[in-house]
């Protein structure tokens, strides 16, 4: 199988998962602006959406979206409990933490990163975080990860969305839960492995 992805951006939670999974992947680094390959491909032709992540199949399909990737990685090894199996209320919640974590942090964190984003833009985006973080705390003051006692991919999108803050100066210190989720998460082999394969960590 192989990745694209570009460093640090939503596609490193499948980069992740990958990696918990145990499988040996191949990366290729995509550049958003230019739309193109580290290897020169064209990356508009590859995936026609234009973004990251996508996962090319060792059968030449390409499947994309974050979150539709990492339940298809999960489920190609049940043994490692990446998800709860499929058709199980465990299941929906998964699928109910990654709906919310992309609906309503992934895409509120959008206006922070886009310089065309008016003042009030930004401002409606820092609020509208501000209303969902307590959410998210509130659920790891009482448990270790968003499903309980084992990680499952939901942590591994929260965690790489939950990176972003710093680099938009967006304050996580009012939810001391989230930050140390964030550090339990960056302490997994499999996640220092992925943020150094993206050469976010030395």
């Amino acid at each position: 199988m192989k990745l694209y992805y570009s460093p640090g951006a939503c596609s490193l939670s499948p980069h992740i998962v990958l990696r918990e999974a145990g499988f040996d992947v191949t990366l290729e680094k995509v550049n958003l602006r230019t739309k193109e390959t580290e290897t020169g491909a064209n990356y508009a032709a590859i995936n026609p959406k234009g973004y990251v992540p996508a996962l090319q199949l060792d059968g030449g399909e390409l499947l994309t979206e974050g979150p539709a990737i990492v339940q298809y990685v999960a489920d190609l090894v049940p043994e490692k409990k990446l998800a709860p199996p499929s058709g199980t209320l465990a299941r929906a919640r998964l699928q109910e933490w990654l709906t919310f974590i992309g609906t309503e942090l992934h895409k509120s964190f959008s206006p922070l990163f886009n310089p065309a984003a008016s003042d009030d833009m930004r401002e409606a985006a820092r609020a509208n975080l501000a209303r969902r973080f307590p959410i998210v705390a509130t659920a790891l003051d009482a448990k270790p990860y968003l499903l309980g006692d084992e990680f499952s991919v939901a942590d591994a999108y929260l965690f790489t969305v939950l990176g972003w803050a710093g680099l938009v100066n967006v304050d996580l210190s009012p939810w001391p839960s989230l930050g140390a989720f964030a550090e339990r998460i960056k302490a997994r082999p499999a996640v220092q492995a992925a943020l150094k394969a993206e050469g976010l960590l030395k």
